[in-house]
């Protein structure tokens, strides 16, 4: 008996070390979580008044219980982005901080170009992208936009699996979704729910131009999984997840993504500009309540109300007043204000849409042109609009009715001046219409821009104030390498 301990205690100890072994050594798995359903039968149509349900014929629910192939297909699309703060050179040296922060990217082309969430990269100077399969890059920031959460990486990749965008405006509350991420430690997570509901606000994102339009789902996602995929049943990409709201700290059945076809947009611009063409309409807008839809004798409480017109705006010009309700957009109905926000936000500055809007109880239809922040349709690339900075001012291209004061001269306006700039030494104020630059006429921003990159030494403007028959001339020096 006594030569027995010793070798049950030499049993039990290599057992426990052989576990510990494996345990140190296996590498993290896939995990799926599936949720169960039960079967159940559904109604193809609604019953009409005064029939009732047991004349409608029932067939089963055509819902999905296997999500694999749908997993199968999207996860070695999804990947794992670290971003690293405080990695600037000397900074770090001289006692700045160093941070990281961690979260899932989604891969849209084969060439490497990855869109994840704003939050996940913003203030970090250097990003690492991890693959499903382990392999490992370094990633550049094409650009970002805080006003929708999204930021376009891309690293030097070929023949990369990728996901593609589907259409969002098809999903339906009660589909089944796949929340897809790549968290730290974890090869990739998958987890099941359905569409809870869409065109959402949770008053998560800053700034004026901010929209919120998300699709909520109750299926699980945790921190580490934002900027992952929101997938249907077939593995088209149907949102960006992007947050959730907890009071733990952790996943407590509401998660958010931003719908594919307002990211695709977003995503498009930084791609091509490196920052968002955003339209605007010109309006300053409000919610209806049941007050206010009965004050407008509104058939329901829906709907977005125009509470004022920018002077030159597009609504302005296609004839929209304060008091009137958009119901609208290019066929599309918009209920809410988050609704008519996501609907504007998928186009740029020159493009027309077709707005339907109640005025005194007559539903009409006008159509308005989109422009910019400089009220005009310009589009700038990101390089352009910081190289203007950085010499000192803001452009815009000129109102109808500024041309018309104008008497036939083109030309563009000064929008601002920013102090201790190479534009402020030269004295010039805003409201200044830049007419000429050197002996060349100027008719537009970006035209204006090319010819202002290729100028080195002293550079002559030439213009008008409000007098066009008095002209203004100021100069300064510029080396552009």
């Amino acid at each position: 008996m006594k030569n027995l301990k010793p070798i049950i205690i030499s049993s039990v100890l290599s057992a426990f070390l052989s576990v510990f072994a494996y345990r140190m050594l296996e590498q993290p798995k896939e995990v799926i979580v599936r949720e169960p359903l039960v079967a159940r039968y559904a109604n193809t149509q609604q019953p009409a008044p005064g029939i009732s349900n047991d004349a409608i014929p029932q067939y089963p629910s055509a819902a999905p219980t296997d999500f694999t192939d749908a997993a199968a297909k999207v996860t070695s699309g999804v990947v794992n982005i670290s971003a690293i703060q405080g990695t600037g050179g000397l900074n770090f040296l001289r006692g700045g901080s160093l941070g990281a922060s961690s979260g899932s990217g989604v891969i849209l082309s084969a060439d490497g170009y990855i869109v994840t969430n704003n939050h996940v990269v913003e203030d970090a100077d250097e990003f690492h992208v991890t693959m499903s399969d382990k392999r490992e890059f370094e990633a550049e920031l094409i650009g970002s936009d805080p006003s929708t959460d999204l930021a376009l990486l891309k690293i030097k990749a070929e023949n990369l699996s990728y996901l593609s965008f589907g259409n969002s405006d098809s999903v339906r509350v009660g589909e089944w979704v796949l929340a897809v991420g790549n968290p730290f430690n974890l090869e990739s997570t998958v987890t099941a729910g359905i569409v809870s509901a869409k065109g959402r606000s949770i008053d998560i994102l800053e700034g004026q131009d901010r929209i919120e339009s998300f699709i909520q789902t109750d299926a699980a996602v945790n921190p580490g999984n934002s900027g992952g995929a929101l997938v249907n049943t077939q593995g088209a990409l149907v949102g960006i997840n992007t947050a959730i709201i907890t009071r733990s700290g952790r996943y407590e059945g509401y998660s958010f993504a931003v719908p594919a076809n307002l990211a695709k947009k977003v995503i498009s611009d930084l791609k091509e500009f490196g920052m968002v063409q955003r339209g605007l309409m010109g309006v300053f807008i409000d919610e209806v309540d049941s007050k206010r839809a009965k004050e407008l004798n509104l058939e329901a409480v829906e709907g977005v109300y125009i509470t004022r017109v920018t002077v030159g705006g597009g609504a302005d010009e296609a004839g929209l007043k304060k008091g009137d309700v958009i119901v609208g957009i290019n066929g599309v109905k918009t209920s809410s204000l988050p609704e008519m926000q996501e609907q504007v936000g998928r186009f740029r500055p020159g493009n027309t849409l077709e707005i339907e809007f109640i005025r005194k109880g007559e539903h009409q239809k006008t159509f308005i042109t989109l422009k910019n922040k400089s009220n005009n349709t310009t589009l700038m690339h990101a390089r352009d609009k910081a190289f203007l900075r950085e010499i000192g001012f803001d452009l815009r291209e000129l109102t109808r009715n500024e041309e018309k004061q104008m008497e036939g001269l083109q030309g563009i306006k000064v929008v601002s001046i920013y102090k201790f700039s190479k534009v402020e030494s030269s004295n010039m104020e805003p409201g200044f219409i830049i007419t000429k630059l050197g002996e060349t006429d100027v008719y537009g921003v970006e035209q204006f821009v090319r010819l202002l990159k290729i100028q080195s030494g002293k550079v002559v403007i030439e213009g008008r104030y409000t007098d066009p028959k008095e002209p203004y001339y100021y100069s300064f020096e510029l080396d552009v390498e």
